[in-house]
């Protein structure tokens, strides 16, 4: 069975990483090993039993590690120090509707004593810098505040 793929919206020149994980089990009773041995999670449904994590985990901690980076880059561009205290806490929330299941995301980031203009400076720069941004953007409902 064939599906339609997302086309990328720019050609990659060059691949800097691929991340390989094998999977068995789906989510109810899952178990993912990445292929260096360096992720190894049981897997399990969202609120369900089972001492695993779920796949909007995994996003939330994936996304929120890469867009703390690119803001750490569009930062170092502006020549702009970021605050110490600067964290970012990720929630994706899985959903079900007419159309079946989608994903929505929230990201609350604290930038204290930073000017909210600055601020939100960075994180629009930030959300056109970070791979998991440009990937989800338009896809899904993402609402950004800060703190």
């Amino acid at each position: 069975m064939s599906q339609a793929v997302a086309q990328p919206t720019t050609q990659p020149t060059r691949v800097l990483y691929t991340a390989r994980m094998h999977t068995v089990g789906g989510r109810e009773h899952g178990h993912g090993r990445s292929s260096d041995g360096r992720l190894d999670v049981q897997l399990s449904v969202p609120g369900g039993p089972g001492a695993g994590t779920n796949p909007e985990q995994l996003l939330a901690a994936g996304w929120s590690a890469c867009f703390e980076s690119a803001m750490t880059i569009a930062a170092r561009k502006a020549r702009i120090a970021l605050p110490a205290a600067f964290a970012i806490d990720t929630e994706v929330d899985l959903n079900t509707g007419a159309d079946g299941y989608s994903l929505s995301a929230r990201m609350n980031i604290s930038l204290p004593g930073l000017e909210p203009a600055v601020a939100e400076d960075l994180v629009e720069k930030a959300h056109g810098l970070c791979p998991y941004s440009k990937a989800l953007h338009g896809r899904i409902d993402l609402t950004t505040t800060l703190s």
